[in-house]
C-alpha cells in the first residue's frame, strides 16, 4: 500500500488516515494494526440500533485493541459511557483526559477506592461488605461514590444472589439517604444472550425484573437499568432497558459467531507479519518441534516471525490459517515460541511479503473467527491475547486519537 511520509515523525498517510507507528516501517516485521474508524463507526451502529445510551466495554486493553485509542474512538461514535474491569483500567483513562463517564465493576476487599472516587469512576457493589467500603472511601475522600448495584439473575459469577438482594437493596438505600452514595445502576449479566431463543434468557430478564421491583420498594425506582451486552444489544431488544453494554461488537467482531457486516459492523484489528526466510525443501522433509507436518512434495516454506510468545496460540499447530501470497494457507507443523512456518508448495513467496494471520476478511485473509472456528476456541480470546512484541499501529481519520509512540503500553 502506497505511503506518503507526514510530517510527524513516526508517521505516515494510508489511505487518507492519519498513521502512526510504535516502530519506523522498516523495523515492522510483525504488528497488529487497528482501524479505529471501524471502531467509532461499529458503536454509532450499536447505538443505533438500541436507540438507548450505549456504554462501551474497552476493558482487557480495549480487547486487545488498545484501550485509550479505543476508547478514544468509541466515544467518537457516540459512547456516552465507558466500562472497564479494574480501577487501574478507568485511572488510565481520565489520565488520557477522557471525561466520560466510567464504569469499573471489579474490586477486591480493601482495595483503595479513593483515587477512583476523586476520578469520578463509578464502581460496582454485589455484597454489604463492598458497598460499606465504598461508603467508607467517599467519606474519607470528600466524594460521594456512584455505585452499580449488581444482581445475580442466573451467571452464578458476579453480583448478589437474588436472596440477599433485598438486604444490599436496603443497605444502599439507607446511605443514599444519609447522603453516602448514590446508586447510579442496577445491572446483571445473560449467561447464554450469544444463543439467542435460550431458555435461560427469558428467566433472567424476569428474574432482573423482579430484582428492579425490590429495588424500587426501597425508592430506587427511578435507578438506571442495564443489562445487554453485545449479543444482546444485537438481537434482544426486550433486554435494552435505559442502556446497552456491548464490549465484543464494539471491534466489529459477531458475538454469536457469525458474518459481523450482517450487523452492519467491521472488524477493526489486522494481524500480519512479513516473512522472514524462504527456502525449497525435498518431499519427506520434518517440519518444526515434533515434525507434527511433513511435505508430500518438494515445497518452499516461509517463516512467520510470531508464536506462542506473541499470543498466536501454540494449538494453532497445523490447523491455523494464513493468507500469504494471494492465497489461504495453513500453518505447517508447530507453532513454536517467536515463529511458525507455512507451506506454499510450488508457489512464489519472497522474504518480505506480507503474511495475515486475521483481519476483516474483505480480501481474502481469514477472520478471527475463521480462526476460532480451527481453534475451538472463541474470538475474544484471541484478539485479547495477541500482543507480545508485535507493534501496534493505528489508522484513524481523527489525529488526536492516534497515539505517540512513546505510550506504548
Amino acid at each position: 500500500m502506497q505511503r506518503l511520509c507526514a510530517h510527524l515523525r513516526g508517521v505516515a498517510v494510508e489511505g487518507g488516515k492519519l498513521v502512526r507507528m510504535h516502530t519506523t516501517p522498516d523495523r515492522n516485521r510483525a504488528e497488529i494494526v487497528v482501524d479505529l474508524d471501524a471502531i467509532a463507526d461499529n458503536v454509532a451502529t450499536l447505538k443505533s440500533r438500541a436507540d438507548c445510551p450505549l456504554m462501551a466495554v474497552v476493558k482487557a486493553d480495549g480487547y486487545g485493541h488498545g484501550l485509550v485509542p479505543s476508547a478514544r474512538a468509541a466515544v467518537r461514535g457516540g459512547a456516552d459511557t465507558l466500562g472497564v474491569t479494574v480501577i487501574e483500567e478507568a485511572l488510565a483513562l481520565r489520565r488520557a483526559g477522557i471525561g466520560v463517564p466510567i464504569l469499573a465493576w471489579l474490586t477486591g476487599s480493601g482495595e483503595d477506592l479513593t483515587e477512583a472516587l476523586t476520578q469520578d469512576v463509578e464502581l460496582s457493589a454485589a455484597s454489604i461488605w463492598m458497598l460499606e467500603e465504598i461508603a467508607e472511601a467517599g467519606q474519607a475522600c470528600g466524594h460521594v461514590a456512584r455505585v452499580h448495584l449488581k444482581v445475580d439473575t442466573g451467571l452464578s459469577r458476579g453480583g448478589a444472589h437474588m436472596s440477599d438482594w433485598p438486604d444490599l437493596v436496603a443497605a444502599a438505600a439507607a446511605a443514599q439517604e444519609v447522603g453516602q452514595l448514590k446508586v447510579g445502576g442496577i445491572w446483571t449479566h445473560l449467561a447464554y444472550a450469544d444463543t439467542p431463543g435460550h431458555s435461560t434468557i427469558t428467566a433472567q430478564l424476569a428474574a432482573f425484573d423482579d430484582a428492579v421491583r425490590i429495588a424500587a420498594r426501597d425508592g430506587l425506582g427511578d435507578v438506571p437499568k442495564h443489562v445487554a451486552n453485545s449479543a444482546a444489544t444485537l438481537t434482544l431488544p426486550d433486554a435494552h432497558y435505559d442502556m446497552v453494554r456491548p464490549g465484543i461488537a464494539v471491534y466489529g467482531l459477531d458475538p454469536m459467531g457469525g458474518d459481523p457486516a450482517a450487523y452492519g459492523l467491521r472488524p477493526a484489528m489486522t494481524v500480519q507479519a512479513a516473512v522472514t526466510l524462504v527456502k525449497r525443501v525435498p518431499a519427506g522433509s520434518g517440519v518444526s518441534y515434533g515434525h507434527e507436518y511433513t511435505t508430500s512434495k518438494p515445497s518452499t516454506l516461509a517463516l512467520i516471525p510470531v508464536g506462542y510468545a506473541d499470543g498466536v496460540p501454540r494449538n494453532a499447530t497445523n490447523v491455523g490459517p494464513v493468507w500469504l501470497a494471494g492465497a489461504r494457507r495453513t500453518i505447517a507443523g508447530r507453532v513454536c515460541m517467536d515463529q511458525f512456518v507455512v507451506d506454499v508448495g510450488d508457489d512464489p513467496v519472497q522474504a518480505g511479503e506480507t503474511a495475515v494471520l486475521w483481519g476483516p476478511g474483505t480480501a481474502g485473509e481469514p477472520t478471527a473467527q475463521d480462526w476460532a472456528t480451527a481453534l475451538h476456541t472463541i474470538h475474544y480470546e484471541l484478539v485479547s491475547r495477541v500482543g507480545g512484541r508485535l507493534a501496534r499501529r493505528y489508522l484513524s481519520s481523527v489525529p488526536e486519537e492516534v497515539p505517540d509512540p512513546a505510550s506504548r503500553p
